[in-house]
C-alpha cells in the first residue's frame, strides 16, 4: 500500500490526538506501519493483533479512507417504534391486565404478551408517555355535600386570617406506642445503616394533642392516656389559656366524635371569643397541624426507642420545646390554583 501524503498527514494527525479513540489510533497505527512494508508478524507484535485484523483495516482504508477505519460494519439505525405500535403497547398496558392475575404489567411481561415487541421497547414507549404501572398512589374523595364552604371556610383562615385574632389547626396523633428493641442498636457506621432489633416490647400507647399557630408556627402541645373529648376540652382549655382574654381565638379540627360532644358544646357557650371550623369530612389535608405530626413522626417516633410511656412523654415534649426556639409558619399554597374546588377534585395542598 502507497500513501499520499495528505492520507499519511491525516493518519499522523489522528496519531497525535490527546482525547481520540484509541480503537481509531490503533486502526491508523496499523495502516501506517503496513504502508512502511512491515510484515505481518511484526505488526502481530507491535499491535498485539492477528492477520485478520491487519487485513480488515486496511483494506478499509484503502477502498473507503479515514472514514472506514472509524466502522467497517456500520450496522444500522436503532429503529424507533412507530405510532401503530406505541398504540398497541398503550392500548394494553392501560385497558388489559396481564393474564397470570397480576395486577399491573411489567415491561417484560408485556413484552412476552405482544411477542413482537422487546421489553426495552415497551420501556421506551412507557417513558415517553409517562406511563408507569408499576407506581401506585393514593387518594381520598371528600363525600361531604358541604365540601365548598367548608374548604373556603379553612382556607380563608390561612390566607387572610381576622385581624387581631389567633388561628389554630388542633388535632390529636392517637396511639402512639412506646417500643423497646430487644436487641441492641447497631449505630450509623461508614457502609453501614443505622440497624434496629426486628422484634420489640410493647410498653403501652400515649395521645399527643397538638395545636399550631398559623401565624406564627409555634406548636402548643399536651399528652395523654386516652383522647377523650374531656381531654380535648382540657387542651382547647390550655390553648386559651396561652392568649389574652379578649381575644378571639379560631380553632381548626376534624370531624371526629370527640370533638362535637356536649362537653364540647359547654365550653364553645362559656368562651365565646373560641370559634370551631370544622374541616370536610376525608379531608385531613386542609389541618395545617397534620404537616407537623408527620414531621414528628418522622424525627422521633419512627425510629426511635422507648424504655416506658413515661420516656416517649418526654421526648415527645422536649421536641415541642426545642421546635418552638425556632417555628416556621407553613407555607400554604394550592397545587394548581386555577382550577375550584369540588369534593371530587384532586388538587391537593403543599
Amino acid at each position: 500500500m502507497t500513501l499520499t501524503p495528505e492520507q499519511q498527514s491525516e493518519l499522523n494527525a489522528v496519531m497525535r490526538q490527546r482525547h481520540g479513540n484509541a480503537a481509531l489510533l490503533r486502526r491508523a497505527r496499523c495502516v501506517l506501519l503496513w504502508s512502511q512494508g512491515e510484515r505481518r508478524v511484526e505488526l502481530r507484535n507491535k499491535l498485539a493483533c492477528n492477520d485478520g485484523f491487519v487485513s480488515r483495516w486496511t483494506t478499509a482504508y484503502a477502498e473507503q479512507g479515514l472514514p472506514g477505519l472509524v466502522s467497517y460494519h456500520p450496522g444500522r439505525a436503532p429503529k424507533r417504534p412507530v405510532a401503530k405500535l406505541e398504540a398497541r403497547v398503550l392500548n394494553h398496558t392501560l385497558r388489559r391486565k396481564p393474564g397470570d392475575g397480576s395486577t399491573h404489567w411489567s415491561s417484560r411481561k408485556l413484552a412476552a404478551e405482544l411477542g413482537d415487541v422487546s421489553f426495552s421497547a415497551v420501556q421506551r414507549i412507557w417513558r415517553k408517555h409517562g406511563v408507569r404501572p408499576h407506581r401506585l398512589d393514593t387518594h381520598m374523595v371528600s363525600n361531604d355535600p358541604e365540601f365548598e364552604a367548608k374548604a373556603a371556610d379553612v382556607i380563608g383562615l390561612y390566607l387572610n386570617p381576622p385581624a387581631h385574632a389567633a388561628v389554630f389547626c388542633v388535632d390529636e396523633k392517637t396511639a402512639i406506642q412506646a417500643l423497646d428493641r430487644k436487641d441492641r442498636m447497631l449505630p450509623l457506621s461508614p457502609g453501614r445503616a443505622e440497624s434496629h432489633g426486628f422484634e420489640y416490647k410493647r410498653l403501652g400507647t400515649l395521645s399527643l394533642f397538638a395545636a399550631l399557630n398559623t401565624a406564627t408556627g409555634e406548636v402548643l402541645g399536651q399528652t395523654a392516656a386516652r383522647h377523650t373529648s374531656a381531654n380535648f376540652v382540657s387542651f382547647l382549655t390550655d390553648v386559651v389559656a396561652s392568649q389574652s382574654e379578649r381575644r378571639e381565638i379560631h380553632v381548626i379540627c376534624d370531624n371526629v366524635s370527640s370533638h362535637k360532644t356536649a362537653l364540647v358544646e359547654a365550653f364553645l357557650a362559656e368562651h365565646r371569643k373560641v370559634h370551631i371550623h370544622y374541616t370536610p369530612t376525608y379531608s385531613s389535608w386542609l389541618n395545617q397541624v397534620e404537616n407537623w405530626f408527620s414531621r414528628i413522626q418522622r424525627d422521633i417516633i419512627s425510629r426511635g426507642i422507648f424504655t416506658s410511656v413515661k420516656d416517649l412523654d418526654k421526648k415527645l415534649m422536649y421536641y415541642i420545646r426545642r421546635y418552638n426556639t425556632k417555628p416556621k409558619p407553613l407555607k400554604w399554597t394550592f397545587a394548581n390554583p386555577r382550577r375550584r374546588i369540588t369534593a371530587n377534585s384532586s388538587d391537593s395542598v403543599d
